[in-house]
């Protein structure tokens, strides 16, 4: 849900489309209900399910137009999916989402008990 709605604030603040960007970002890890989350460093010991063949596996029985929607969201995101942190940081496209990186890797996640 956060991810959306970061996705949302960060598309209005550069002029995109809120809603097409929270979209793909509710449906962007939608496999994990499959597979649970894989952290990057589990990858030298397992082998991630491609995350197209598993959408295709989970939209099966929806009705065709939920089914394209879905199977549309994945396949747009997975076309821009480059990897992980450091090269997820040199695809970004906009000022906000370079300040965003920049705070959510220089500031500790436990950082609000503070406040």
């Amino acid at each position: 849900m956060r991810v959306a709605q970061l996705a949302a604030m960060i598309a209005a603040e550069e002029g995109a489309d809120p809603a097409r960007a929270a979209l793909l970002a509710l449906w962007h890890d939608s496999q994990e209900t499959r597979t649970g989350d894989l952290p990057h460093t589990a990858t030298a010991y397992l082998t991630k399910p491609a995350p197209r063949r598993i959408t295709a596996d989970q939209t099966e029985h929806l009705p065709d137009r939920s089914r394209e929607m879905v199977q549309g969201a994945v396949e747009e995101y997975e076309a821009r999916h480059d990897g992980w942190i450091d090269s997820a940081r040199e695809g970004l496209k906009t000022e906000t989402g370079r300040r965003i990186a920049e705070a959510a890797t220089s500031v500790s996640p436990l950082s609000w008990r503070d406040r």
